[in-house]
Formats: structure tokens, C-alpha cells, sequence
């Protein structure tokens, strides 16, 4: 047994050398063609996007191709090379699946790097950004489930299994379909959210009573991030199935009200006067919108509403704050008596007897 297994071993000698060199070269002559081409070349040139994306991967797949050949070309008598070049070659078509995904990431990275957030132009590059982060993982996941599948059928007993399958391929579709409905779903929902865009990255939104911005779209979920810094993780099926409010779908400018109550006595003059001069001093206001309504009368008083806008969300919440402390400080000053209180009337003892 140990004698053979010697013989064995020093049949592979001369092989397992001449793969080693072979490697060895393709490695060295690779790295050196790879620095010159990145001295040569800018690094936001497109294929310098692929290029060091796409590297490591590149590098592998070159290294198992001259295995891969050295392999082929050793004498068909050597023990345990079907094992050997079934291995080399499984690996070789993993190191193909790797290079696809990360070149598909790059054709991605190189679409948002083409279309920068510029002034004026910053939906546009949104748009762009979100419809081709879902496809690029969309794409991602179609390459290594393909690549997956090329590597089972390497195996003999894979390939069988899979001529016997279809024969119940309705059946074994059906199984599959109802146990792979969620992912299905949310891939699916993804593709529609790419093609009719209903929010992009960065678009400010209103979900279930949260004031949010999109961070980050995957394949099957969206990562939204609360004013607070919180983080919620939302399906993307449930964007399709529930409605939600999208601050930024158009532009990102907003109104917003601050609401008083006030004494009916309260003349309105000096509280439009005091919020034109509030809205003048303030930089957050855009000038576009100014308006004091009465909304509701009450029983005890009255309420106004104070209408105003800004150019985002953030820049509107902090207006509204400024604004509602400034008309609050100036009723407190200057009419402290027309502020909302109960009232009660009294009446003498004797008109209450008659």
C-alpha cells in the first residue's frame, strides 16, 4: 500500500512541477500586464472600472486556465488525474461566476459614475442610480444561480438526477414556485420598482408615521433611514401592496403650517405682520409661500394657521420650529392677554333666585 502509494506520488512529480511553473508565470505575467495597464490608463477611465473590479477574480481564472491545460496535456495514466481535472475544472468555472458578478457590480458602478449628482440635474442621476442598483442585482443573482448550475452538472450524478426531474418538472415547478414565493416576490417587486420608479436612493418618505430617506436598495429589501438615525428594513413587496408618501417625486421643495390658538379678541393684522417679518429674518424660507388663514372656530377660541415653504423637508421642519417659537414669543409680549384660557361667567345671587 505505501509502496504504491510512493509510486504514485512520484508519478506526479514532474506534473505537479510543471503546473506549479505554469501558474507561477501566468501570475507573474499578469501582474505585470495589469500594472501597466494601470499606469497607462486613468483610474476612472471605464476600463480601469472593470479592471480593478474584476482583478483578483481574473487573476484566479488565469492561474486555474494554465492549470487547467497542464492537466490536460499530462499522460492519461497518471492515478487519481479524473479527480484532478474535474477539480481544477469546477474551480475554474467558480472563478468564471466570481468574475461575471464582479463585473456586472462594475457596470453599475461605471452607469452612476457616468451620471454624477449634478446641480439642476440631481433626479435625473437618482433615477438612474436606483434602476441600475436593482438590475445589477438582479443580474448578480441570475450569474451565480447560472453558474451554480453549470457547476453541479460537472457531476454524473447531478446530470441524471436532472434527466429523471424533468419528467416531473410540472410538479417539482409547482413545489418550488409556492416554497420560493417571498424571494419571487420581492425580485419580482424590485423589477417593477426599477421600471416605474415609484422612490429612488436619497428620495425622503413617509412610511407607516416615520419620516425617512431611502439609504440602500437590494435585491429584496429597502433600507430606509429615520430622522433619528434608526434604521428600517422594509420588503420591497410592501412598497407594491401599501401606500406610502414620497416627499422628493417630483421636486423636494414642501409647504408646511404652524397652527395657534388664539382669543376671538386677537386682531390677525399684527400676527401676519409678525410672520412676514419672521419669515423675512429667517434664510430657510424660499419666498414662494406666505399665507395666514383662520382654520377653526372653536367654543374658547380660535385657531390660525400659519402656511409657509421651504426647499426640503429638513429645511422645512426647522422653519416651522423657528416660526411657531417666534409667534409664540411674540403673543407672549405684546398681547399676553389674548392668548386662549378659559372663561367663566358669574352671576349675582339674586338673578340666580329670580
Amino acid at each position: 500500500m505505501l509502496e504504491s502509494l510512493q509510486a504514485g506520488l512520484g508519478t506526479w512529480l514532474l506534473p505537479s512541477l510543471s503546473g506549479l511553473l505554469a501558474v507561477a508565470a501566468t501570475v507573474v505575467c499578469y501582474r505585470l500586464a495589469l500594472a501597466l495597464i494601470r499606469r497607462v490608463t486613468e483610474s476612472t477611465a471605464l476600463t480601469r472600472i472593470f479592471l480593478d473590479a474584476a482583478a483578483v477574480p481574473l487573476g484566479v481564472f488565469l492561474g486555474l486556465l494554465a492549470l487547467n491545460l497542464v492537466l490536460e496535456a499530462a499522460p492519461q495514466d497518471l492515478p487519481w488525474l479524473p479527480v484532478m481535472q474535474h477539480g481544477s475544472t469546477l474551480l475554474l468555472i467558480l472563478s468564471v461566476t466570481w468574475a461575471a458578478v464582479c463585473c456586472a457590480s462594475a457596470i453599475g458602478d461605471a452607469i452612476v459614475h457616468l451620471n454624477p449628482v449634478e446641480e439642476g440635474a440631481w433626479r435625473q442621476a437618482r433615477k438612474v442610480e436606483t434602476q441600475t442598483r436593482f438590475l445589477v442585482r438582479g443580474l448578480n443573482i441570475l450569474v451565480v444561480i447560472v453558474g451554480l448550475g453549470v457547476a453541479l452538472m460537472t457531476f454524473d450524478p447531478v446530470q441524471q438526477l436532472g434527466v429523471s426531474l424533468l419528467a416531473s418538472a410540472g410538479i417539482g415547478g409547482i413545489v418550488l414556485g409556492f416554497a420560493a414565493r417571498p424571494v419571487l416576490e420581492n425580485l419580482l417587486a424590485g423589477m417593477q420598482i426599477a421600471l416605474t420608479e415609484p422612490f429612488r436612493i436619497d428620495d425622503v418618505l413617509h412610511v407607516q408615521g416615520n419620516w425617512c430617506w431611502v439609504e440602500e436598495v437590494t435585491a429584496t429589501y429597502v433600507v430606509l433611514r429615520i430622522w433619528d438615525l434608526r434604521r428600517i428594513v422594509m420588503p420591497l413587496q410592501w412598497f407594491i401592496a401599501n401606500p406610502f408618501e414620497n416627499w422628493t417625486r417630483h421636486s423636494a421643495d414642501l409647504m408646511g403650517g404652524v397652527l395657534l390658538w388664539v382669543d376671538y379678541a386677537m386682531p390677525l393684522e399684527p400676527l401676519r405682520e409678525a410672520f412676514s417679518r419672521l419669515l423675512e429674518q429667517s434664510g430657510k424660507w424660499d419666498r414662494k409661500t406666505q399665507t395666514v388663514q383662520v382654520i377653526e372656530a372653536g367654543e374658547r377660541a380660535m385657531q390660525v394657521r400659519f402656511l409657509m415653504s421651504a426647499s426640503d423637508s429638513s429645511t422645512l421642519w426647522d422653519l416651522r420650529c423657528a416660526v411657531r417659537e417666534g409667534l409664540v414669543h411674540f403673543m407672549q409680549r405684546e398681547y399676553p392677554a389674548y392668548l386662549p384660557r378659559m372663561r367663566a361667567e358669574l352671576m349675582a345671587s339674586n338673578e340666580q333666585s329670580s
